[in-house]
């Protein structure tokens, strides 16, 4: 089943997390990712709101994870950790 990596994020630092977004969109590719929606217009329902949403879609849930802790995204990951508060997380679709 498609999985979709979905993140809600404020960024704190802009020019450390342009290194992320760099690196990441990289390595979201070379496994498989594709990005259905990133920072676009949201309307925030319930929950704490972030200003940035991200989503991209993986062939399923194994692939995304191995997208998470593959070499390229964790050099990516290591610009955003100080850069923005976030939460991220891989749901399976019923697709």
């Amino acid at each position: 089943m498609p999985a979709l990596w979905i993140a809600h994020v404020t960024v704190t630092d802009e020019e450390a997390y342009k290194k992320y977004a760099a690196g990441a969109t990289v390595a979201i590719a070379e496994n498989g990712g594709e990005f259905i929606a990133r920072g676009g217009r949201f309307v925030q329902l319930e929950g704490k709101e972030r200003p940035r949403n991200v989503v991209a879609r993986f062939p399923d849930v194994e692939t995304a994870e191995k997208c998470y802790y593959s070499d390229a995204y964790q050099a990516a990951l290591a610009f955003a950790k100080d850069a923005s508060e976030r939460e991220l997380m891989i749901i399976e679709t019923t697709e």
